[in-house]
């Protein structure tokens, strides 16, 4: 990676994150998770998924499943800068004459499948990972979990069923910000030693600093090289990842702001950044 492409990515995840605050007003989203995963997004669009605005309904993409339902403002975000969607309507958030809300809606392009329910989308990104290798197509599929997420367990009998399968075409990333809602994972109930877990159950196992872009690209890298088996990135982030004032913090799961509060929080998130970074981004695979 140069570093205009690095430079594209840092500029594009502070929109995104820009974006993120701003739909944390009239009535509120998740916004500590959101900002966590949205330097996984961003990559995973900028640089990896095979998949935009103009191949969206090409059977031969590639796939990505939000499992962790509750952190799609960071996916409406990316979205809006990749095109598949107008950004004026992430204006629209929550309102009535539009289905930019709470949780995924397929109605928004490049949404693959609702959901909202914890747990439950693994199962429908194994039958698609199944169906793409039945078919022979090189299709990747991409699934982004909570932590929090893994106490479901419906989780843990999809990682068994996928390793029998042996769908090396599906991937799993885990937002590792250590929170589930308002407590801390470790705190409720206890996922560590989390790798040696997924290695239990057949899995190709990686762990990474998930804002560090070089990382996730080695990762990825890694997850397309590597055959036989399905694969685990377990992404260790910040809940709250930009905006120092609410990091870490377990009262900032889902937040409804003010407009002051909002515009304060935006400022926190540039600082004194006053250079103003290309916003083109190349699609390099």
């Amino acid at each position: 990676m140069i570093e205009q492409e690095y430079n594209n990515l840092i500029s594009v995840a502070l929109r995104v994150r820009e974006s993120i605050i701003r739909m944390s007003g009239n009535g509120g989203c998740f916004i500590g998770a959101s900002l966590s995963c949205a330097d996984i997004i961003v990559y995973l669009y900028a640089k990896y998924l095979e998949v935009s605005h103009e191949n969206i309904n090409n059977p031969n993409r590639d796939f990505l499943f939000l499992s962790k339902g509750h952190d799609v403002p960071a996916l409406y975000a990316t979205l809006a800068e990749f095109r598949f969607i107008e950004k004026e309507r992430l204006s629209h958030h929550l309102h009535i004459n539009d289905n930019i809300y709470w949780h995924p809606n397929t109605s928004i392009p490049g949404i693959e499948f609702h959901s909202g329910s914890l747990g439950h989308l693994l199962s429908v990104a194994m039958g698609v990972a199944y169906d793409c290798l039945m078919k022979k197509q090189d299709n990747r599929i991409v699934v982004i979990m909570g932590d929090g997420e893994l106490n479901e367990g419906s989780v843990w009998e999809g990682l068994l069923v996928a390793s029998a399968l042996k769908l090396h075409n599906m991937i799993i990333i885990v937002d590792r910000n250590k929170f589930q809602a308002n407590m801390r994972t470790e705190e409720l109930i206890p996922l560590e030693p989390l790798e040696n877990k997924f290695v239990a159950f057949g899995w190709n196992v990686q762990r990474i600093d998930g804002h560090d872009f070089f990382a996730i690209g080695d990762a990825l890298k890694i997850c397309d090289e590597h055959r036989g088996t399905p694969h685990v990135i377990i992404a260790d982030t910040i809940r709250g990842k930009g905006v120092p004032s609410i990091e870490e913090r377990a009262d900032r799961w889902f937040c409804n702001f003010t407009n002051n509060d909002i515009d304060s929080l935006i400022q926190e998130l540039y600082g004194n950044e006053s250079k103003q970074l290309d916003s083109s981004i190349f699609h390099v695979r």
